[in-house]
């Protein structure tokens, strides 16, 4: 491994207090780390998870409680929730709050997410549209001039944004396939990954982003042994072996545990990093950057936070401090 990486602490709102989180976010800043997501849910996967905070609510309080952390959404989706306007009002009192240190991320969404606003679930391809024209829409209310814009999905009329940022803020496009990493090339500042996908990389690189950073969220479960860690990934993120084709599809927590539990645990490492150590940590790492990510999000799973953030500044950052030297 010989690529210079930058390591960052994910915030899981499905899991966490709001509280937690502003705590998670400044013991991250404090132990050296630079950069932090949080996620965007209005429901957890599941109902063991028990947390679904207000993302803007939590990204206002980690601006006043840090001073150096970078903070990006992980990922804010413009479906029924979550209109361009607002978000875009939102996001760019955020990066005026943080002062240059905040970046949107945007997708496609999840059903989990959308239902519960009793409307119809769209397609990818739509989905992806929307999101499209959401990201147009924001940068044109992000511009300072009067917005005026009308799309198919999505409008502004006659809007002048008033408190914004020096510059706008910068936007980064999950995804997990061809067609999301195009639009991420042709739209995004930067590109949002969960998998060591370097064919995913080459994609959006070809479709205009080559240049911009690529960012990816690495599931980690790290206990006193590798039993441990298992069983504390199926009972905190029990979803993670659902097939990825389902996770945007289905509407309730409850759907979700009696999937987890009808597969049963035994495909959990692969999607979770289960360990007692380091060593696995960093080869799962070292395969993200070979697929072409600068920087990833470290997400503990569970609530023993403190024992991952300890094994950051231990081993994790003076490794690949090591290796950028």
């Amino acid at each position: 491994m010989t690529a210079p990486v930058r390591l960052g602490w994910w915030l899981s709102a499905e899991e966490h207090d709001p509280r937690d989180l502003v705590r998670q976010a400044v013991a991250a800043e404090e132990a050296g780390l630079t950069t932090a997501m949080i996620s965007d849910h209005l429901q957890p996967w599941v109902p063991a998870q028990g947390q679904a905070p207000h993302l803007w609510t939590v990204v206002g309080a980690v601006a006043e409680a840090t001073e150096r952390l970078e903070v990006g959404t992980g990922v804010v989706a413009f479906v029924h929730r979550s209109h361009p306007v607002v978000v875009a009002q939102a996001a760019a009192t955020a990066a005026v709050m943080l002062e240059g240190r905040f970046f949107l991320g945007v997708g496609t969404g999840e059903r989990l997410n959308e239902q519960p606003f009793g409307e119809r679930w769209p397609a990818g391809r739509e989905r992806r549209d929307r999101l499209r024209e959401a990201i147009e829409i924001m940068r044109s209310v992000w511009s300072g001039s009067n917005a005026n814009r009308r799309g198919q999905w999505w409008a502004v009329e006659n809007l002048r944004l008033m408190t914004r940022p020096a510059e706008p803020p910068r936007v980064f496009v999950a995804a997990s396939g061809k067609a999301s990493a195009t639009l991420a090339g042709e739209l995004g500042d930067g590109l949002i990954g969960v998998s060591a996908d370097a064919r995913m990389v080459d994609v959006f690189r070809g479709s205009g982003g080559d240049g911009r950073p690529c960012v990816a969220q690495l599931h980690v479960s790290l206990a006193s042994s590798v039993d441990a860690a298992r069983d504390s990934a199926f009972h905190w993120w029990p979803q993670g072996v659902v097939p990825p084709s389902l996770l945007g599809e289905v509407a309730r927590p409850s759907d979700f545990t009696a999937m987890a539990e009808a597969i049963g645990p035994s495909t959990i490492g692969q999607n979770v990093v289960c360990a007692d150590r380091a060593d696995p940590i960093i080869a799962a790492i070292d395969r993200l950057v070979g697929a072409g990510f600068g920087t990833v999000h470290l997400h503990q799973v569970g609530p023993d936070q403190q024992r991952l953030l300890d094994l950051m500044k231990a081993e994790l950052l003076p490794h690949y401090s090591a290796v950028a030297a």
